[in-house]
């Protein structure tokens, strides 16, 4: 049985979506970040990244989205989330998440976590403000040649559209508007009506 550590609103979104279309095993903790739970020491000792996701496994606990996203690819083939039999789609499936995970992410982060890369207190707010600009620049990008059409790697729906819909759920909150990219937008909007989708966001939920 496989655990997912999570907490709402965070990229392991993506993981709880992909443990779902994979048909695995799994049972799921909610850690609550306004409690800090996330540093406490219990969960410290599992993962002293003090980060979510984190994924207890048989062998040992896997954290960051990428790495979690290819190991339940590769646990669970048959459920086809990633162009396992094609060694460059792969790699191109990990260049992009791997995107969302050093660059997108990290520009959303400086919304609301800019103690991580300053102390001072106008410093957060000069980061906050260039959130939309960041954020947006990525996502032109992926609109204009990363996301092929209809999922990422076009035809072949994967991992990838796990993760960018988990990004673009953000979008509002940053500040951008998801209709200047239509393809982004059109992606959420059929993911939000697929019945696996809807499962694993009311169960973050609940």
């Amino acid at each position: 049985m496989l655990t997912l550590y999570y907490a709402r609103g965070t990229c392991a979104l993506a993981s709880h979506m992909a443990l779902e279309y994979s048909g695995a095993g799994y049972r799921t903790v909610r850690l609550d970040f306004s409690k800090n739970e996330q540093r406490s020491p219990g969960y410290l000792r599992l993962n002293p990244k003090g980060r979510v996701p984190a994924l207890v496994t048989e062998r040992g606990v896997l954290t960051e989205t990428p790495a979690l996203l290819q190991f339940i690819a590769q646990s669970f083939p048959q459920a086809q989330l990633a162009p396992l039999d094609d060694v460059f789609a792969l790699a191109r499936a990990n260049e992009f998440n791997s995107y969302l995970c050093s660059t997108v992410h990290i520009a959303h982060a400086h919304r609301m976590r800019g103690y991580r890369w300053a102390d001072d207190a106008a410093a957060h707010e000069a980061m906050k403000k260039k959130v939309p600009q960041n954020i947006g620049e990525c996502f032109e990008l992926i609109e204009r040649e990363l996301l092929k059409g209809p999922w990422v790697l076009g035809e072949r729906f994967s991992t990838c559209d796990m993760y960018l819909f988990t990004s673009a759920q953000w979008l509002e909150g940053d500040g951008v508007d998801v209709g200047r990219f239509p393809k982004v937008a059109d992606l959420r909007q059929r993911m939000l009506a697929d019945p696996v989708v809807v499962k694993v966001l009311a169960a973050q939920q609940a």
